[in-house]
């Protein structure tokens, strides 16, 4: 195999212009895939285009097995899932204005790893001597007193350079969640080693080949994936009301990325009293909001309890909210599962986010810069899509994409 995402030559006639998000989404816009083998799945898809009014031949049918599966190997997903969607791009003229993918309950949530990369194995083993004879001068730079911290971090990066690129070689970082390889499933060849960029988070620079939003309606069960639909349009109906959870850990001094994230957690917490009703709550300290101690939880962010749910919640219909960590989402349809995914679907959230391995926390929207497109009235789905960095990686997002929990709000001001 090689390390490029291969297209198909069709695709390269789909130059088309920026998916900015200055007009919110329309059903019209939107394209769902069901699992034909999987029952749950094709009922899903039918059911969120009638409530939706989503056309119903906008569903795509794929053959991806009747048991739903949560990783799909590299092949498969080029050959049963990315292709049959390359191929109605290609020949439907009536998808050119499609902006957004919905994959449901039954379409794996992860593809798997590619292989190494053959063509360059031979240079695994120079590669290798080479980092060993680095590691030796650093050690000995480092006993050295009189070299420079200069010096030090040279020798560093250098050995961190010759560490990604055999990872890059093996075939290492290269998993990624299914949706997020979809959003790139129309665009060039591209490499497979950890991200690409997000072309629709960066919204002033151009797009040669369209990068499509892609939102998941899935969970421990097709009762709970039916659930987000259902929840959305409550809220929507009726108002979202109900109180705020923001939890940072206090990191008021920190300069690195931890510390800008926490800071955007405050952030949160004032921009919510400003442009909201919701009353706020605040969990400041590295501890979490306690068990049961969150009733009428309409929105929520917080960090970082690894892998270990805390059942602190009541949440509202329409409640949205996601807990910053890695590998939440890895279990994504185990009921018992102690993630924050699975257990805030299960708890009744109506739209979340996670990992389906290990991210790195750049990876992740910034709190402040999320909620806050959607208090302008945005999306779900195109609040994630301009505020998360990465495609080709590792996020998944949960919910309903049309969902807007404040479309009272005016979205005029992209």
């Amino acid at each position: 195999m090689t390390g490029l995402r291969a297209h198909c030559p069709q695709c390269v006639l789909l130059v088309l212009a920026c998916c900015h998000a200055a007009c919110a989404l329309e059903p019209n816009e939107v394209l769902v895939i069901a699992n034909v083998d999987c029952a749950p799945s094709t009922r899903l898809a039918r059911y969120y285009c009638q409530q939706r009014g989503i056309p119903s031949g906008h569903v795509v049918p794929v053959s991806l097995g009747r048991s739903p599966r949560d990783t799909i190997g590299r092949q498969d997903y080029d050959r049963r899932l990315a292709r049959p969607l390359r191929r109605i791009f290609a020949t439907r003229g009536d998808m050119e204005h499609i902006k957004c993918l919905v994959t449901t309950y039954g379409v794996p949530f992860r593809v798997a790893r590619r292989g190494p990369l053959v063509e360059l194995e031979g240079r695994l083993e120079e590669l290798r001597l080479l980092v060993r004879r680095q590691k030796d001068d650093l050690q000995q730079a480092q006993a050295n007193k009189q070299t420079s911290p200069v010096e030090l971090q040279r020798g560093q990066n250098r050995l961190e350079q010759l560490e990604a690129e055999i990872d890059r070689i093996a075939g290492k970082e290269t998993e990624a969640s299914v949706d997020s390889e979809l959003s790139l499933v129309l665009c060039r060849a591209y490499e497979l080693y950890r991200w690409q960029p997000n072309a629709l988070h960066s919204r002033a620079a151009p797009q040669a080949f369209k990068t499509l939003m892609v939102c998941r309606l899935d969970g421990p069960s097709e009762a709970v994936a039916r659930g987000l639909i259902d929840k959305a349009l409550s809220a929507e109906q009726s108002g979202l009301a109900g109180q705020a959870y923001v939890d940072s850990r206090g990191l008021y001094h920190k300069k690195d990325m931890y510390g800008r994230y926490d800071q955007s957690m405050r952030d949160l917490a004032l921009l919510t009293q400003l442009r909201t009703s919701l009353p706020v709550h605040e969990e400041k300290t590295d501890a979490l909001f306690a068990p049961g101690s969150c009733p009428q939880a309409a929105l929520y962010c917080g960090w970082y309890s690894l892998k270990k749910y805390i059942d602190a919640f009541d949440f509202v219909d329409g409640a949205v909210g996601y807990h910053i960590a890695s590998l939440e989402a890895v279990d994504l349809r185990d009921p018992k599962s102690s993630q924050w995914c699975p257990a805030l679907l299960m708890d009744g959230i109506t739209a979340t986010m996670g990992a389906v391995t290990e991210p790195y926390l750049r990876a992740f929207p910034e709190p402040r810069a999320f909620f806050s497109e959607l208090f302008s009235g945005r999306c779900l789905v195109e609040a994630f899509y301009r505020t998360k960095p990465f495609n080709s990686w590792q996020m998944v997002l949960l919910g309903d994409p049309l969902y807007r929990p404040f479309r009272q709000a005016s979205a005029d001001g992209s």
